[in-house]
């Protein structure tokens, strides 16, 4: 058997004014919804019964002022046991209990309470003590609830200075991220100075490698021709029979020096009687008359106008 209402019938017909009595049911689950549906129900015995657990809508059962849980297979009460804040008397005798459920500092209106035979957790065991006659009991309810509201400190404690940590983790975790953000953002500025700086050499050499091109035809320019307009034309090179005429002239001259020295040596001078200068003076007679007829002069004329 499970539930009861299936060997005795409907609850209702177990309900003696606010009192309910599940005890002795061989209960081994709690009838949660047919309990919600009587909040008339405010002392409920499920004693001697079979739980070894209690579900978590069991905590919905606000209502409850006295619950007799005594002498089953309780080896845990649920997380949120301490919603059942109307409840003033609590016997948890002889389970299986170790610890309590933090959640149990939040029953501020529980009076009384029995947690002996239970394989308590040895610091709880001594904080609950006895509970061999009221003053005990209460004294256990009072002292459980003062221990229960400590662990929940330290409990709450210890969770501020976890989420202090995970705070400051997150912070050095931020201040890392942004750490390295910075350096990506530095090290992309700098990679993007010396491609700029990488582009604007190019750029420069590029100019400056037109400029040098625009150069060179100025240079031809001053070196070629003056226009027709504004300069003399350069004189064409002397043409080589010009040159050689000239050297020819030249030899002549020096060749008629030479004659013209010795004739007047052989007119003049003491030598007119020898044979060699006989010769001479009668070539310059013959000379003399060519010249008077202007034959040579006509034809040096007629050579230099050619020319």
């Amino acid at each position: 058997m499970t539930k009861a209402g299936s060997k005795g019938g409907n609850l209702r017909d177990k309900l003696d004014g606010n009192e309910l009595d599940l005890s002795l049911s061989d209960l081994n689950e709690v009838p949660v919804k047919e309990l919600a549906a009587l909040p008339k129900a405010t002392i409920l015995d499920l004693s001697c019964n079979k739980l070894t657990t209690l579900p978590s809508d069991f905590c919905g059962l606000t209502h409850l002022v006295k619950l007799d849980l005594s002498k089953n297979k309780l080896q845990q009460l649920p997380a949120d046991f301490g919603r059942l804040v109307n409840l003033q008397h609590l016997d948890l005798l002889n389970n299986r209990l170790v610890t309590l459920p933090v959640s149990f500092a939040r029953l501020k209106n529980l009076k009384w309470l029995d947690l002996k035979d239970n394989p308590l957790d040895p610091v709880l065991a001594k904080v609950a003590g006895d509970c061999l006659d009221e003053k005990q009991c209460k004294q256990c309810a009072n002292k459980v609830l003062q221990h229960m509201k400590a662990v929940q400190a330290d409990q709450e404690r210890e969770r501020q200075r976890r989420v202090e940590v995970e705070r400051e983790a997150e912070k050095k975790r931020e201040a890392k991220q942004r750490a390295k953000e910075a350096q990506e953002r530095e090290l992309r500025k700098r990679e993007k100075a010396e491609e700029k700086e990488r582009r604007r050499k190019e750029y420069d050499a590029l100019k400056a490698a037109k400029r040098e091109q625009e150069k060179k035809p100025k240079k031809e320019a001053n070196q070629a021709p003056k226009s027709k307009s504004g300069s003399r034309p350069r004189k064409p090179p002397p043409r080589k029979h010009t040159r050689s005429w000239a050297v020819l002239k030249l030899l002549l001259l020096l060749l008629l020096f030479c004659v013209a020295g010795g004739l007047v040596a052989c007119r003049v001078t003491e030598l007119q009687q020898q044979p060699l200068c006989t010769s001479v003076n009668t070539i310059y007679d013959n000379a003399v008359q060519g010249l008077r007829r202007h034959e040579i002069l006509q034809w040096v004329l007629q050579t230099d106008s050619q020319q």
